[in-house]
Parts: C-alpha cells; structure tokens; sequence
C-alpha cells in the first residue's frame, strides 16, 4: 500500500443561515466545544502532514478561535473564501496554500459541520484509497431517508460514476439511499486540473466539489468509495435540531467512555458531562448533574444530585450535593451542600463540612463551616 504524504483541508467558510445565530456555523458549541474542534480531534490522530482551513464568514472569529484551541500537535494554516461560491471553489481557495510541486500526496476534504466523525473511519478511508491506489474516494452513507442528500450514482461496474445533489437529481436518482457525506480523499495531482472544469450551472448556481467525481471517472481516472458504518458519525449539523442531535450522540459517547473507565453513573440520560471534563474512578455522579468546561473531579467524589459545576476542582472523596459552583475549589473529604452556592474564587476546605443553602464569595478562602 502506498505511503504518500497526506494533507488535510477542512471548509469552515459557511454562514450557517438556518442556525440562526451571528455566531459562526463551525462555532456553536457541542459538549463545550466548538464543533469544527471535533473534526480537528479526529484530523489530528491521523497526524497530517499539514492541515488548512477554509474560513469566510466570521473569518476572524473562526481563525482566533481555532488558533488558541488547536489540537496539540496540529499546526493550522488559514485560506479565506472571500465569497462562497461553493465546496468547489472552497477547494480551490485551499489548494492555492499548497505547493504546486506536491503530486505525489493524498488530500483528505471534510466540511467543518460533521462532529460526530471518529479517527478510525477517516484512517479507514485513507487506507481503502490507497489501497485501491484511486484518484478520489468518498465516504459514503445508507439511510433510512436520503432527503435533502446528494445520491451516490455508480456505474454498471458498480463504481461510483457521480454524485447529483438532491435539487438536481431525477425522480430515479431521488430513490438511490446511498449519500455522499462531503468528506473524500484525492491524489493531490488530479484534483486541481478537476477543479478547473467545474461549471456552476446548477441549481443553486455554485461550484459543487461532487462533480469533481464526475469530472475524474469520465476522464478515465479510478474513484471508488467507501460506506461508513455508522451513519450518524456522518450527520451534518446545518439546523438548531440537528445540533441537538449531535449533542445527545456526543453525550453518550463521553458518558460511555467514563464508565468504561470506572466513573459510576448511576442515570447516564440526566448526566452532562462536557468533552473538557475529567473525571477520575470510583467517582458517583448522581442524576440531574451538570459538569462543564475545565471541572476536574478526583477519585472516590459523589457528584449530585443535581450539581452543576463549571470549571471547578473537587477533591478526592469529597461529596458535592446539589450544589452549584463556578471557578471554585472543593477539598478533600469536603461536604457541600445541600442548596449550596460557590462563587468564583471560593475554596472549601479539606474535610469542610458547609451545611445547607451555604454561600461562599470569592474573597472567602477557608472552609466554610
């Protein structure tokens, strides 16, 4: 199997319109993160030799953003599209940060909208790719309901010949449950002399990067795909619904991972915990308990019911019950609650025992009792 350079580019440059929000599309929030850092996660596993984002709306948002939460190890170039004219043109505007010398090196192109996407399923990719040694292969998807999808068009020797957008496929086209995801893995070589033979005359007058495979399989060139095995990974977030979706998938997986790892939780459903959270063994979380941001929970804790912490450190066999805290700092063996308030700056002391409907301000820094 060949073992060529790879690259990746990720196309953060929407606007988002049906979230509704001035907040940028790859920056709304899912499990305390921004979305389109999900994708870098799973980018960064696979270590890439370089990878780009594509911003537009919200440029300097997205850029700072991304910049100062980047995985560690992933350096980050930025290439604005000054006007989004589509994914194909998305391409184009990256591929001018490449050198036009780096044939021999395989592009991984995600959109920045699909958070549920794991590590292994992008290292799949690749390697199904290389292996078939093919020009372009897309991740594909079987669903129960295709609508609003692009339909994967194979040929009669069963590769993939073309992708036609939902607007622009025929009534037969529209009953094909196979979809393209947006996310592939191009020879870097082929990819731009494709891209220069787009043509936006389509229905929403843009420069679909799906027709790239069309342009290869035409011209001769192998493109095969490959089906992801779990749907969902492959759900973009394009609506407020949508994001709630991904949200109580995402949920799941942090909570399922936890418990793995010797976290008790005694109602996983009533239990938020955010991807920035760490939780130690032989913690109890109890039912109605929200964790978020940089919480820390040490060993033997009982979290709950119905705490809500953020960016707060609980000591080892502390018990922290209906409590909500900001910024603060519990003790070891500390009692918290019930009813209790810690604002920023507070710290319980080891042992402390606070009793009911507690407050505790910033310029406190003892125990408490």
């Amino acid at each position: 199997m060949s073992e060529r350079p790879l690259s990746a580019v990720i196309l953060a440059a929407g606007e988002g319109t049906r979230m509704r929000s001035s907040r940028p599309k790859p920056l709304h929030l899912l499990c305390g993160r921004p979305m389109v850092l999900h994708i870098l996660d799973a980018v960064a596993q696979l270590r890439p030799a370089r990878a780009v984002v594509v911003v537009g709306h919200g440029a300097e948002r997205v850029t700072k953003t991304l910049s100062e939460a980047a995985p560690v190890g992933l350096a980050l170039e930025f290439v604005d599209q000054h006007v989004q004219r589509g994914t194909g043109d998305a391409v184009s505007a990256a591929l001018t940060a490449f050198d036009d010398d780096a044939d021999d090196a395989d592009l991984l192109v995600l959109p920045g909208d699909t958070p549920l996407l794991r590590a292994a399923t992008l290292a799949a990719l690749v390697e199904a790719h290389r292996r078939s040694e093919a020009a372009a292969t897309v991740l594909t998807a079987v669903v129960a309901d295709p609508t609003g999808y692009g339909r994967v068009v194979r040929g009669k020797d069963g590769r993939v010949a073309r992708i036609v957008e939902h607007r622009d496929a025929t009534a037969d086209e529209r009953v094909i449950d196979e979809i393209n995801t947006s996310i592939f893995c191009f020879r870097q070589s082929v990819l731009a002399p494709a891209l220069r033979r787009l043509s936006p005359e389509n229905a929403a007058g843009e420069y679909y990067l799906t027709d790239v495979v069309s342009v290869l399989h035409d011209a001769g060139y192998n493109v095969v795909s490959l089906v992801a095995a779990d749907p969902m990974e492959t759900a973009g977030v394009n609506d407020r619904a949508q994001l709630a979706a991904a949200e109580a998938e995402l949920r799941d997986r942090i909570n399922d991972r936890l418990m793995l790892l010797g976290v008790n939780m005694v109602d996983p459903d009533t239990t938020y915990v955010d991807a920035s959270v760490e939780v130690a063994a032989d913690v109890t979380v109890f039912p109605g308990t929200v964790l978020q941001g940089r919480t820390v929970i040490a060993r033997g804790a009982v979290v709950g019911p119905s705490s809500h912490l953020a960016d707060t450190r609980v000591g080892e066999g502390a018990n922290v019950r209906q409590t909500v805290a900001h910024s603060a700092e519990i003790g070891v063996n500390a009692q918290v609650g019930p009813f209790a308030v810690l604002e920023p700056g507070h710290r319980v002391a080891d042992g402390a025992v606070t009793g009911p409907f507690f407050r505790g301000t910033g310029d406190d820094d003892e125990d408490g009792t």
